[in-house]
């Protein structure tokens, strides 16, 4: 990408930022709420409707670091890149058969996080504290990631190469978005997402119409692509190999699993209105998927269009540069580091929610106020932002990217503890801890067994080999032993919830 500065885009660039940065601050007078109460600037006061939760929760499932991430797989592996697809058609039936319990029980008992409902549900603090620290320790370097994706479109302006030029453009943004975000609460990134998925919408129908023209025709992209990975070789190609097959479905099915038990789409999914709400939402945000496979095609038509990058990650910036006016590119650009903006919020303001209330509220201030308490969540929400831009200015790109791919490890682990929960089974909570305990362990040594960290692991089943997402193995132990203990221990739980908590329309 060029190091000059492109002065057009820029402009361009930096009017749709001020736009969003505007919107950011006059949030805090949009749906009128005491900000001084947790519950109002972490959750927006759970007023959230359908099509406000419909953005947001989009705007944060669906971030910068996928727009530069999944064309980026694709154009250096093929097929392989679209795990995402099956994964975002997976997720959604799951998240209308149980998040919808989960909001019903959270709104009934005033919980905030999920580690709220699982204190409440088994009366073990310390089942509650490690999934706090789960939700807190996966969520940082996803949060570092979103950095990663509006610092590759800040290069692509001409800010690129080292020293303070390419890293002042970077710390403004996250300057503007940790104030608004602190005044604001989530209903900055909720008014903030509309702006967004607008634009990102835009963008790609343009490129997906556009780009093929420009380029012969769809049948040229997908021959140019195909004939690219022939000549590369190895486990590439715009089909599956036979060895990709196992990795590809449990990569979809793990990843499905693991992506509403982190904090920010928790937040989303408790931040609105009813569960109906949740439930349309589960059958609306499949459009998003949608635009997913149409943002993933871009590896193909950045094959496709000669693009030479040093990383993979420049791929889409690099193509828009190639094939769009200076004016569009300047928009394509800010309306992915907003796609930044949206989920690095949102996912501040989850860690934020965990540590106030599960970790600061009953190890360190017990007594706290409800105004304290917000107080602490919103200092915590600028901390995680400073902490991630640390990641960034400090050069640890790879160390955050490594990071995320235990992300999803990690956070499957929480996943029997609040799942089963929802379902009111018996399982012990000292027996669901050892669980957790034997799933983050084992599952971070599978992933650095060989030295360098990877999201599959290979074992061996009758002769054949096979390489499977981590998350599963560490997952389906944690839930082995999980039962085991359970069975020796019994029942033990001490719920503060009964049956009717988790309907949407209980029964008087």
């Amino acid at each position: 990408m060029s190091s000059e500065i492109n002065w057009t885009a820029l402009i361009v660039f930096i009017l749709f930022f001020a736009l969003v940065t505007v919107l950011g601050f006059m949030a805090s007078r949009w749906k009128a709420g005491d900000l001084s109460q947790l519950h109002e600037w972490g959750l927006g006061g759970r007023r959230f409707g359908t099509w406000i939760t419909w953005f947001l929760v989009g705007g944060d499932f669906y971030t910068a670091y996928t727009v530069i991430a999944v064309p980026a797989l694709v154009f250096a592996t093929g097929a392989y890149g679209f795990f995402a697809l099956p994964y975002t058609i997976v997720v959604y039936p799951i998240v209308f058969t149980i998040m919808p319990r989960l909001w019903a029980v959270a709104r009934k008992h005033n919980y905030v996080t999920s580690a709220d409902f699982v204190e409440g549900r088994y009366g073990n603090h310390w089942l509650a504290l490690a999934v706090a620290f789960t939700g807190i320790l996966a969520t940082m370097p996803y949060i570092a990631l979103q950095l990663v994706g509006m610092q590759v479109v800040i290069a692509g302006l001409g800010f690129g190469g080292e020293g303070i030029q390419g890293e002042i453009p970077l710390i403004i943004a996250f300057i503007i978005l940790a104030l608004y975000t602190y005044a604001s609460g989530i209903r900055a990134p909720a008014m903030i997402a509309f702006v967004k998925d607008i634009m990102i919408y835009i963008v790609v129908f343009a490129a997906v119409a556009v780009i093929p023209l420009k380029l012969g025709g769809y049948a040229h992209v997908f021959q140019a692509a195909a004939d690219a990975f022939t000549a590369k070789g190895g486990n590439t190609g715009i089909t599956l190999k036979g060895a990709q097959m196992v990795p590809f479905a449990t990569l979809a099915l793990g990843s499905a699993m693991a992506a509403f038990m982190y904090p920010h789409t928790m937040t989303g999914v408790l931040s609105s209105s009813s569960g109906d709400v949740v439930r349309k939402n589960a059958m609306l945000l499949p459009a998003y998927t949608i635009l997913l496979g149409l943002i993933a095609m871009l590896g193909y038509m950045g094959i496709a269009a000669g693009i030479s990058v040093k990383s993979n990650t420049e791929v889409v910036p690099a193509l828009f540069q190639a094939i769009f006016p200076d004016w569009f590119v300047g928009f394509s650009f800010a309306a992915i580091a907003i796609g930044a903006l949206v989920p690095a919020a949102i996912m501040s303001i989850g860690a934020a929610n965990l540590f106030t209330r599960n970790i600061w509220k009953p190890y360190i201030d017990k007594n706290i106020s409800p105004e304290r308490e917000s107080a602490v969540a919103k200092l915590v929400s600028l901390v995680v932002k400073v902490g991630a831009l640390a990641f960034i200015l400090s050069g640890e790109t790879k160390f955050a990217i490594d990071l995320q791919l235990l992300g999803g490890v990690w956070i499957i682990q929480t996943f029997p503890a609040i799942v089963l929960g929802l379902y009111r089974t018996r399982f012990n909570s000292w027996a669901l801890l050892a669980g957790w305990a034997v799933g983050m362990v084992v599952g971070t040594w599978m992933a650095y067994s060989t030295g360098t960290p990877k999201p599959v692991y290979a074992i061996n089943f009758g002769g054949t080999t096979y390489s499977v997402y981590i998350g599963i193995l560490a997952g389906a132990l944690n839930f082995v032993v999980s039962v085991v203990l359970s069975f020796i221990l019994r029942g033990e739980a001490k719920d503060q919830t009964v049956a009717t908590d988790y309907e949407l329309h209980p029964q008087p």
